[in-house]
């Protein structure tokens, strides 16, 4: 599995996915900061990667339609500090094998995971 991390989480968020083994680039890394979702959407979909984000606008089917994408993360922390991001980032990691990004958006809460199709 391939992922893009959005420029608005920790750089720890990388190295995480990395350790678990997945394919993992940051936005950063990519020289993509401060791009429009749109482009940082094309560019994902053209790779192959599932984008990992903090912004709601990748929680809109309608502009971003799951079934058009290899998969979107959005993570919900109650608190956006490194350390809420961090540890919803690791309750993410098993879920990657019991359940299907491919196609689909994970809103991934403390309290649970949220999948849409669309």
């Amino acid at each position: 599995m391939r992922f893009k991390v959005d420029e608005n989480l920790p750089v720890e968020a990388v190295g995480l996915l990395r350790v678990a083994g997945y394919d993992a680039y940051s936005i950063q890394e990519q020289k993509m900061v401060g791009c429009l979702d749109p482009h940082l959407a094309s560019v994902c979909k053209s790779e192959g990667r599932s984008i990992v984000t903090l912004d709601l606008d990748f929680a809109d089917i309608r502009t971003y339609p799951p079934r058009e994408y290899h998969g979107i993360v959005v993570l919900r922390p109650r608190y956006q500090s490194k350390r809420s991001v961090i540890e919803l980032l690791k309750k993410m990691l098993p879920l990657l094998t019991s359940e299907t990004l491919l196609g689909h958006l994970w809103i991934l809460e403390e309290t649970g995971l949220r999948i849409r199709e669309g």
